[in-house]
């Protein structure tokens, strides 16, 4: 069972939750950065909220901006970065089958672990 880490103590994720992270990862994930720290992030509509509530829940280190409405579109914008995204995020990924199930996906993650020192 996948774990993500929570400060001192480490709290497990079902398998539900360990798919629903990877599927939403693969469709919508961004593997980044601002040059000086790594992140990952979700930008989806609105209509949406009650998923981003689900990932606060998963992961309560994460971020939530928005909503946010430019160019006719309404969205949130979910973010991982710094020490969380490297003690909770990053352990739980490479846990995962993300190489065997989306090699686009793998190589975006593995090019921001290697930009980052990951």
């Amino acid at each position: 069972m996948g774990r993500a880490r929570r400060g001192a103590h480490m709290t497990e994720l079902n398998d539900f939750q360990r798919g629903l992270l990877l599927g939403i990862l693969i469709g919508e994930g961004h593997f980044g950065g601002d040059g000086k720290q790594p992140h990952v992030t979700l930008r989806m509509h609105t209509r949406h909220q009650r998923l981003f509530e689900t990932l606060l829940g998963m992961f309560p280190e994460s971020k939530l901006y928005g909503p946010y409405t430019h160019g006719g579109r309404s969205y949130f914008q979910w973010m991982m970065r710094g020490q969380t995204l490297r003690e909770s995020l990053i352990p739980l990924l490479d846990e995962l089958p993300l190489e065997q199930t989306d090699e686009h996906a793998y190589e975006r993650y593995q090019d921001m672990k290697r930009r980052y020192g990951l």
